[in-house]
């Protein structure tokens, strides 16, 4: 049978059809940015105490003050509780301020805003806090799953010796989606609005998104032949490529699946090390990523100015990958960026509280350096594993990066016991992937001679198709 790779030399590995499909599966990158970091703007914790009108029954000329001073209690540092009131009583307005109110309660009738960044947001509409913030750490982790699927889709149609662009610039469109979305959301402070316009371009992709040409690797793989061998023919021409006939004579079905599947990465312990060193790096980068991200807001900084940052400083990070990636190769870029963005995360604990500059200054170049990190996970697995698992070892590494992003809020809620646990944790853990990623084989050299991967550690048929 015909070796895919060979197949793409022939129709050309990186042509006009692979470049404008990669253009359609970048731009859902850049809006599920938006979706993302729609939650993340909330305010989740605003400035605020509960609702106690009830007294102006009493004495409708109360001033705010008054008011205050005679229906909260006060905490140790001399504010008034942001969650506890006084009990309400029937009593008239002299009684209560001769003798007092003593026993506390959860706000009864809702919470009074002040000092908010926006009109509105869903924890002030559904009054999220309190005993239901958690509920807002909760709805951050549930997303983003789809980017490793247009991710794995993208890189199908594109040669070894280009794949890792592919990856790069797919990503490349998340960060400039950071951007664009500061300003989004400086300008529209409602969320329902602001909601509405970011989840409304998803209905366009939702539409084009069948127009985009299936895997050829997929069809085989799933006996589809001829489907197969029509978008090969497809691609070639827009390629302004010809497929000789003898070459499309050698492609036959092959059931990957009846190989072994994933026990084909534990059946060989090199493999099985590589996947979990890969696994490990892959978890510790979005841990650590959106571990910082949801904590964002406690920056001190800006949020809005925060938020730009994060997001240009990705833009580098993707283009610096892009190139140096051939320079340096893959094993020493993953240690030095999932290093130094640990080392980065672990200096803000030597920072004194209050200077917000230093701070931030060291979250975004942890981020630039994760978001790299994160980048070379994502072809080092599509370079480490022969094609009959990669899109299994794609979907294991991208479910244990999902884990990250699942743990990140909970991790981030052990700041109420002491703020420095979520730091500690989060960059010890990210120091220990850069440190085993040296384990890592180089695959820079296998993935641009003759334009194909050679695998080592695997049987070098199996990186057929």
């Amino acid at each position: 049978m015909a070796d895919f790779g060979k197949i793409l030399r022939n129709i050309g590995e990186f042509g006009l059809f692979q470049k404008l499909t990669l253009i359609a599966l970048c731009s859902p990158n850049l809006i599920e940015s938006f979706t993302l970091a729609s939650v993340l703007f909330i305010q989740s914790d605003p400035e605020r105490h509960c609702n106690t009108d009830w007294i102006l029954h009493a004495d409708s000329n109360l001033t705010a003050d008054e008011q205050l001073n005679l229906t909260l209690p006060r905490e140790e540092d001399g504010t008034f509780s942001r969650c506890r009131m006084f009990v309400p009583v029937d009593w008239d307005i002299d009684a209560i301020r001769e003798y007092g109110l003593n026993e506390t309660t959860g706000c009864q009738n809702g919470w009074v805003y002040l000092n908010t960044l926006y009109e509105a947001t869903i924890v002030t509409d559904f009054d999220l806090v309190c005993d239901k913030v958690k509920l807002v750490e909760v709805i951050s982790s549930a997303h983003g799953g789809i980017l490793y699927i247009f991710l794995v889709a993208a890189t199908e149609w594109i040669g070894m010796s280009k794949r890792s662009w592919g990856v790069c610039v797919t990503q490349l469109f998340g960060s400039i989606g950071q951007c664009v979305l500061a300003g989004v959301i400086y300008a529209i402070r409602d969320w329902r609005v602001a909601q509405l316009i970011t989840a409304a371009p998803l209905a366009v992709v939702a539409i084009y998104i069948w127009f985009i040409p299936e895997s050829a690797r997929w069809l085989l793989n799933r006996g589809r032949t001829e489907e197969a061998k029509q978008l090969i023919v497809k691609a070639a021409a827009i390629n302004k490529r010809t497929v000789p006939d003898s070459l499309l004579d050698k492609i036959v079905v092959t059931n990957v699946g009846n190989k072994g599947g994933i026990t084909v990465i534990f059946r060989s312990h090199v493999l099985t090390k590589y996947f979990f060193i890969i696994t490990l790096a892959w978890f510790s980068v979005n841990l650590s990523l959106y571990c910082l991200y949801f904590n964002m807001g406690n920056l001190s900084l800006n949020i809005f100015v925060t938020q730009l940052l994060f997001g240009a400083i990705e833009i580098p990070a993707h283009i610096l990958c892009m190139w140096l990636l051939e320079v340096f190769g893959r094993k020493i870029l993953l240690a030095a960026t999932l290093l130094t963005s640990g080392l980065s995360c672990m200096l803000i604990l030597a920072v004194l509280q209050g200077y917000a500059i230093a701070v931030t200054s060291l979250a975004v170049t942890s981020r630039f350096f994760l978001i790299w990190a994160g980048s070379i996970c994502n072809v080092f697995v599509q370079e480490l594993f022969p094609t009959s698992v990669r899109q299994t070892a794609t979907a294991l590494g991208a479910m244990s990066a999902r884990k990250g992003g699942l743990l990140a809020p909970l991790l981030n809620m052990l700041a109420m016991y002491n703020w420095v646990i979520p730091i500690t944790v989060f960059s010890s853990i990210t120091l220990v992937s850069g440190a085993l990623g040296f384990l890592l084989p180089e695959m820079r050299q296998k993935a641009t001679e003759n334009g194909t991967s050679t695998n080592t550690a695997s049987n070098p048929n199996s990186s057929k198709l």
